[in-house]
């Protein structure tokens, strides 16, 4: 499964793709920084906003910010996107310490 996001609202730098094969392995471009991992969670930035990956026995098997890529392995259980606005609002550590 891939998918291309557009987006006109916002100008934005590159391209960004999700794609999760058998719902182990994950590819990500686009990819900002990584604001947080363990083996069940991992956020992520980009210029799209936040993604949270969940599942178990998550690993990172190639992680290059100056290329934008990310490379997971696991058994992924969810993937989800918080808006770019969220981002600028301080996120999901916002969030957390309210």
């Amino acid at each position: 499964m891939s998918y291309r996001i557009e987006d006109n609202s916002v100008p934005r730098q590159g391209t960004h793709t999700v794609k999760l094969d058998d719902r182990r392995v994950l590819s990500v471009t686009g990819v900002t920084d990584v604001d947080g991992f363990d083996e069940h969670t991992i956020v992520l930035a980009t210029p799209y906003g936040m993604i949270t990956v969940t599942g178990s026995e998550l690993h990172i098997n190639k992680l290059n910010i100056d290329e934008g890529c990310l490379d997971i392995e696991g058994n992924v259980d969810s993937i989800q996107y918080s808006s770019a606005d969220r981002m600028e609002k301080g996120g999901w550590m916002s969030r957390l310490f309210r």
